[in-house]
């Protein structure tokens, strides 16, 4: 079965696979570990051509990303739409892998700020579920802020 879609880690595809992304066995059958392009280290893609290049593992970050860099009115700065998109690729920010396809900034500009996001992602929920009468005017603001308070092209 073909493996285009993810709920977890993100990784990027078109090149080897890291054997730091998160179960690394299930890759072995993927037809693209054997491609003649794809299996090797930089696959399609040139040395250092940056995050942004990258055709990511389609998720909920990917998806959020798409619909974001698409709307036109949509004001939030690359950094954060970075951060959108690559929180959860684990095997970049947290475990050093894939850096022979970063560039300078995104090392120095958009992992700090990954890094600096997702100390408020996964691991912040707590039991207790929030109140989403309170918080709707915290996120309608930030959202109005940014150019999304309206409605949004799925």
């Amino acid at each position: 079965e073909e493996q285009w879609c993810v709920v977890g880690d993100t990784f990027p595809v078109g090149c080897k696979f890291s054997d730091k992304v998160v179960f690394p066995e299930y890759f072995s059958e993927n037809p693209d570990t054997s491609h003649i392009v794809y299996g090797t280290e930089h696959g399609q893609y040139a040395p250092h051509c940056g995050l942004g290049a990258l055709k990511m593992s389609f998720g909920h970050d990917e998806y959020m990303f798409q619909v974001l860099n698409q709307h036109a009115s949509c004001t939030l700065p690359c950094a954060g739409l970075n951060m959108v998109r690559f929180h959860s690729f684990y095997a970049w920010h947290t475990h050093g892998a894939y850096r022979h396809l970063t560039t300078e900034e995104d090392e120095q500009v958009t992992l700090p700020w990954i890094r600096e996001f997702n100390k408020y992602d996964l691991y912040s929920k707590g039991d207790d579920l929030p109140d989403p009468v309170r918080l709707k005017p915290m996120y309608q603001a930030l959202m109005d802020k940014y150019g999304i308070g309206g409605k949004l092209k799925w």
